[in-house]
């Protein structure tokens, strides 16, 4: 049996003036929103059907109002609307598309709710970390990667802007002789890391950092990276060189790859850094394989995200070794205090 609909009219008051408020005028042909730009009145009588409950709320009843006008804006009006709320213009159809739509949903919601913040995230601070490793042209998958740079970049939630940085280079043990190609690749010489500290002493400078920003403490905090190796394989990997147990604090991390293709619902194959760079308007901003730049520049990645209201939580995880995905069910949870590193056993 089809669910009961009713009939209501197209024009209502307040419909009109939420419409009003994104794009100057409202057009409905043939039973259908369609916002305008042109100034022009439509004076139709068409009627729309909706189920009931769509509309119980009278905010999400805007808020699904909204949509539907911002879904039939060009590209061009989609600037235009984007530039008038002082936001940002940059990237391709979809992501004005998707920064419109949270605009208005958070400026609805935040209204309903009486609330007055720059961003709904539920951490302080976002610890952005690409790590730089040894490396071979070609080296076969039993290769022993080691950490050479541990950079991490200090974003804001509040005010999105990068905060702090820390960059250490670090000097490898197994494979102390670095090969042309990591060279050429990383830009790090041999001369940095034979005049750098070994990892575990690196990791105590890491440590004492991020204490320092009273991260677990004061503020809540969690780790973001490009995808899953820099935890997963370089981190482990190195973990186990060094005979140190995993670091409480990295077990669990933002996968902006994973958040990012969710929110705007692109294919993996345009989740790598430049790609995600280039969609959102941006560019590369300094030496690509550089560990804190490539850091600096996923922070700019994660900023432009959180504006344009994706609510990035901890979506992956190691557990006895393993990666595994966190389901978006659970709760929020921030990473604990950082601790000193410990021998294995």
């Amino acid at each position: 049996m089809e669910e009961q609909k009713e009939n209501r009219p197209l024009h209502t008051e307040d419909e009109d003036d939420l419409c009003r408020k994104l794009s100057k005028n409202l057009d409905f042909a043939g039973g259908k929103q369609r916002c305008r730009l042109d100034g022009q009145e439509d004076t139709g009588n068409s009627t729309i059907s909706s189920h009931a409950s769509d509309f119980s709320d009278p905010v999400y009843k805007e808020i699904a109002i909204a949509n539907g006008c911002v879904n039939r804006m060009t590209k061009d009006e989609l600037k235009a609307k984007l530039a008038e709320h002082k936001l940002d213009t940059r990237g391709v159809k979809d992501v004005l598309r998707k920064r419109l739509k949270n605009y208005y949903k958070k400026q609805k919601l935040r209204h309903a709710l009486h609330k007055d913040s720059n961003t709904d995230c539920y951490y302080d601070y976002i610890c952005v970390i690409d790590f730089e490793a040894t490396c071979e042209e070609g080296n076969s998958t039993d290769y022993t990667h080691e950490i050479i740079e541990f950079p991490i970049v200090l974003l804001n939630t509040h005010t999105l802007e990068i905060e702090d940085v820390f960059q250490r280079y670090v000097r490898p043990e197994i494979n102390p002789q670095l090969s042309e190609f990591c060279v050429n690749l990383t830009g790090i010489t041999q001369d940095i890391v034979d005049k750098s500290d070994i990892f575990p002493d690196v990791l105590r400078s890491v440590v004492d950092w991020m204490r320092e920003k009273e991260l677990g403490t004061k503020y809540k905090y969690a780790i973001l990276t490009d995808g899953s190796w820099d935890m997963s394989k370089f981190l482990n990997m190195q973990c186990r060189v060094s005979r140190l147990k995993y670091p409480r604090f990295a077990k669990k991390w933002i996968n902006i790859r994973k958040s990012y293709g969710n929110f705007y619902k692109v294919p993996r194959t345009q989740t790598k850094l430049t790609t995600m760079l280039e969609k959102l308007g941006m560019t590369y901003d300094g030496r690509l394989h550089s560990g804190v730049d490539d850091s600096k520049n996923i922070a700019r990645i994660a900023a432009h995200m959180l504006q344009d209201g994706c609510e990035l939580r901890v979506n992956e995880r190691m557990h006895a070794g393993q990666l595994m995905t966190v389901s978006s069910s659970l709760p929020f949870e921030g990473a604990p205090v950082p601790q000193n590193p410990q021998l294995r056993n």
